[in-house]
């Protein structure tokens, strides 16, 4: 069964259209990444400064593979050419759930 990670970035109003550009420059960085299956960034609509940045795995081993590797490397370096830069949240929660049912459309 699929595992889904939740990781809920507080984020400063000042900081939201950086953080946005940050993962859409971040394209094909988690897809190539063996065991994943979908990926969504949520930007908070009313009432919050947390965004949630979704994920689903095929297996927590997976996921583990990931953070440890690739997922790691992204975060400790800029562009290319660039030196590091400060995160643009002030904080990081992780949720993880098991997929117990799921359904899409009917076709």
């Amino acid at each position: 069964m699929s595992v889904v990670k939740i990781n809920v970035l507080t984020v400063p109003a000042e900081q939201r259209a950086e953080l946005e550009k940050r993962f859409a420059s971040r394209a094909g960085a988690v897809e190539n990444s063996d065991g994943f299956e979908w990926f969504e960034l949520l930007r908070p609509v009313e009432g919050t400064d947390q965004y949630l940045v979704y994920t689903r795995w095929r297996s927590e081993e997976d996921f583990k593979a990931w953070m440890e590797g690739p997922m790691q490397a992204a975060h400790q370096r800029g562009g290319e050419g660039e030196a590091p830069k400060r995160p643009a949240a002030s904080g990081s929660t992780l949720w993880s759930f098991e997929v117990v049912q799921s359904a899409g459309p009917k076709a």
